[in-house]
């Protein structure tokens, strides 16, 4: 392929020169020798040689950093060994406070989870490695939302909200059905604290029905559990 390239550009300077029209003329060809010609086609594949290797090395270093980030996207929760990683404070703290009979508790209920901040903490990384973390964050947006008590701030964040997690093809658009989605949408028009309740019902059912038990039977859980019993012994 290279020596074709090669041949294609000196063909130009090893052709012989015609006369010009009109005249009784013909200017010399000044051909290279053949010595010439030959380490002009061996430089010129060289060098397309040495930019197609540059280009294949740049594209292994590109796929290289690809595959490890996808890697690191694709760690499922059953290859979680160290829960301290995604504890929401310094690692040997956060373990410290954590107790077995805290951790045993989220399995009582959803809703005991959802009020334990590590418990929140395990879920949301274990939704991450489901790629489905919106959810959560959509349901945990909602409970802050209620709080709001300014009037100006409340449609802001309504609208933030709704434009973040609700609407067709959202950033982090949330698994619900058309009929809540466009029920939501209505309730903009006028926002007020309950105007996410039909959807952050839907969101949570949808979790506690899905996710939740998975959670539950996760190596992730079970790696925990067993981490703070040691501790205990």
């Amino acid at each position: 392929m290279y020596q074709e390239r090669a041949d294609s550009v000196t063909q130009g300077f090893t052709e012989p020169c015609t006369a010009v029209a009109g005249t009784s003329h013909i200017f010399p060809a000044a051909l290279p020798t053949a010595r010439q010609s030959s380490l002009a086609r061996r430089s010129i594949s060289d060098h397309l040689l040495g930019k197609d290797l540059q280009a294949m090395r740049t594209s292994q270093r590109q796929n290289k950093g690809m595959r490890t980030r996808l890697g690191c996207l694709s760690h499922k929760s059953d290859s979680c060994s160290d829960f301290t990683a995604i504890l929401p404070d310094k690692p040997n703290r956060a373990l410290k406070r954590l107790s077995t009979e805290e951790a045993t508790r989220w399995a009582e209920s959803f809703d005991v989870l959802l009020s334990h901040k590590y418990g929140v903490a395990a879920f949301r990384a274990f939704l991450k490695t489901e790629f489905s973390e919106e959810n959560l964050e959509f349901w945990l947006a909602c409970e802050e939302f209620k709080k709001t008590r300014s009037t100006a701030k409340l449609v802001t964040k309504a609208h933030r909200i709704f434009e973040e997690f609700v609407d067709v093809q959202a950033p982090r658009e949330v698994n619900i059905d058309f009929q809540t989605r466009e029920a939501t949408r209505k309730n903009m028009q006028e926002p007020s604290l309950t105007c996410f309740d039909q959807a952050q019902g839907k969101v949570h059912s949808l979790m506690e029905k899905d996710s939740y038990p998975r959670f539950l039977r996760s190596k992730m859980y079970l790696d925990l559990l067993s981490q703070s019993q040691r501790r205990l012994s």
